[in-house]
């Protein structure tokens, strides 16, 4: 349907791994050529204080090992000025790095399994009659806020760990698991749940609808990619099946008769009291020329959310605030009949 948030999270993980990867190598290097460096200085410093019978590999590595750790035991100590202040510089530069490996490949990590093992994967037993979305993205960002301000219940269900741990820093009802797998939608409560949202490809979202339909008193939305696999989703058992792109084709050959109707029309009703909408911008509306964010800091616009928007012949499903309203555009928008009511009206 479109690049969701989630593919953004999962790129920018796999690249932090291969960065994190680099620069893992790239420490041991360092630090091993340091070590040895600390060994040949040690012989030379020894030897120039006329200590010769400590500059010996085993002694070398004994005294930059018990250095570089801070331990120190006296026992083997330079007398001269530069033998000391070599001492310091070895000491100072052992505890950053150590620090640096304790922080960089032990404690982060150690956090990072410690977050991923207690990833949410089951909902409380205490939801009922609430509505499971498979699948996130900017779309289902702005359903939630209308659920949440309905005091709907809803727990969002993906296989993205970043994207689950981002959800559940957010406090946003969600649970890991895999989409199609029965176990993961009885985890998110399917046997109390009044609604199923697949939200994700098609080929995903059947597999999801199949596994789903097994459930009795379930009501299940299909969101499709593309509309010739329509039919495939019914048949696996979507009760509704919603294509946001064939909606925009619908109100543009609506246009003409569109602007004499006051009324919102071609609304489809994704939950109760919550519509997606397909508004086209007509020659004198005040929003041509403006940006999407001015347009959703309106205050009178009291709710209502632009989704997408078409522009110059392309679809987007990722507005981008800075995107400019222009006379060839048409807008998507969520919410209820009288939050896009008032936003039709800027339209025309």
């Amino acid at each position: 349907m479109f690049t969701s948030k989630k593919k953004k999270i999962n790129l920018r993980s796999r690249f932090r791994k291969i960065i994190h990867k680099k620069h893992k190598v790239a420490y041991k290097i360092a630090a091993m050529l340091l070590f040895i460096l600390y060994i040949l200085i040690f012989e030379y410093l020894m030897v120039l204080e006329n200590h010769p019978e400590n500059a010996n590999i085993i002694t070398a590595i004994y005294w930059a090992t018990t250095t570089i750790t801070t331990v120190g035991f006296g026992d083997v100590v330079f007398t001269s000025q530069g033998g000391r202040l070599f001492s310091i510089i070895i000491q100072i530069v052992g505890v950053i790095l150590i620090s640096s490996f304790l922080i960089t490949y032990v404690i982060t990590p150690w956090m990072d399994n410690t977050i991923k093992f207690r990833l949410p994967r089951k909902v409380s037993s205490e939801m009922t009659d609430h509505i499971i979305i498979c699948g996130y993205n900017q779309m289902v960002e702005t359903l939630i806020d209308e659920l949440s301000e309905q005091n709907l219940q809803f727990v969002i269900v993906d296989d993205e760990e970043e994207l689950i741990r981002e959800l559940s820093y957010k406090n946003i009802p969600c649970i890991f698991g895999v989409l199609s797998d029965k176990q993961t939608l009885i985890n998110a409560g399917i046997k109390k749940a009044v609604i199923l949202i697949a939200n994700k490809s098609d080929e995903k979202n059947a597999n999801v609808v199949l596994t789903a339909r097994e459930f009795e008193n379930l009501y299940i939305i299909a969101i499709v990619e593309d509309i010739s696999n329509l039919k495939y989703l019914q048949y696996a058992g979507a009760d509704t099946v919603v294509s946001p792109k064939s909606m925009f084709g619908q109100f543009i050959g609506k246009k003409a008769m569109d602007r004499l109707v006051s009324r919102v029309t071609g609304a489809t009703e994704i939950f109760e009291g919550v519509h997606i909408v397909e508004f086209p911008i007509y020659l004198k509306s005040p929003l041509i020329g403006k940006k999407l964010k001015e347009v959703s800091n309106q205050q009178h616009l009291a709710g209502a959310k632009i989704v997408g928007i078409w522009k110059s012949g392309t679809l987007s499903f990722e507005p981008k605030a800075e995107d400019l309203i222009r006379e060839n555009s048409v807008l998507l928008a969520v919410g209820t009949p009288e939050e896009l009511s008032k936003l039709k009206k800027l339209t025309h």
